[in-house]
């Protein structure tokens, strides 16, 4: 019996991965890599500062700070959000038609809260959620499952009573860890990688969504 439904955000409310690899590849161009998308989709659902720690342990990079660097993809992307940011496929109709029944609905995104909060502000949707929580509050980020565990304690449900969207490897093993199920909704890159054969059901967009899937 699913009692509530927790939604990851990036590449999933928002087309963003595209944009977090703009992002990314701008900036760690910036300071010295030769970076490009192939690296950034070995990341990518993983939270950011743990990302620039991944390629700093391979690059081993003087300066700037692995701190410094996370900032400047954050502030990057904040931007390209604002300019160009837009919902994916199926969003408006599936948060419309969970309202409706009365489905409590939650966040849980690897981004940090001032991301959330502006790709939230783009697109009008923060009346939807009754929960809205980053992996910045956690020790550890996705593939870990705690962000997803402390989102269905803030729901006030069961892990098992929820459903999870995501779109990428490393949320959709965060999700199982935390023994929910998962709707997998990958990019068309992906959509032929084996791993999404672990998911509870894989889906093309959210306009392919109903209640029945439940």
């Amino acid at each position: 019996m699913v009692k509530a439904v927790i939604f990851d955000m990036d590449g999933l409310l928002i087309d963003s991965e595209p944009l977090w690899r703009e992002a990314e590849i701008k900036v760690f161009n910036s300071i010295g890599l030769e970076f490009n998308e192939k690296m950034c989709r070995e990341t990518m659902g993983m939270r950011i500062d743990e990302v620039v720690l991944f390629w700093h342990n391979q690059f081993k990079w003087i300066s700037p700070s692995i701190d410094e660097v996370a900032n400047q993809i954050v502030d990057e992307l904040v931007k390209l959000i604002l300019e160009k940011g837009e919902a994916m496929n199926g969003v408006y109709d599936t948060l419309k038609l969970l309202h409706s029944k009365k489905i409590p609905m939650a966040i849980a995104s690897s981004s940090s809260m001032k991301i959330i909060g502006n790709v939230v502000q783009k697109l009008e949707i923060a009346k939807y959620f009754a929960v809205i929580h980053s992996a910045e509050f956690e020790t550890y980020g996705k593939p870990h499952p705690q962000v997803f565990i402390s989102t269905a304690q803030q729901l006030r449900v069961n892990p098992e009573e929820c459903i999870v969207f995501e779109d990428s490897k490393h949320g959709m093993i965060a999700a199982l860890a935390a023994r929910m199920k998962v709707i997998v909704i990958p990019e068309k890159k992906d959509d032929q990688a084996p791993w999404h054969t672990i998911s509870t059901m894989k889906l093309k967009s959210l306009a392919d969504f109903n209640l029945n899937l439940l």
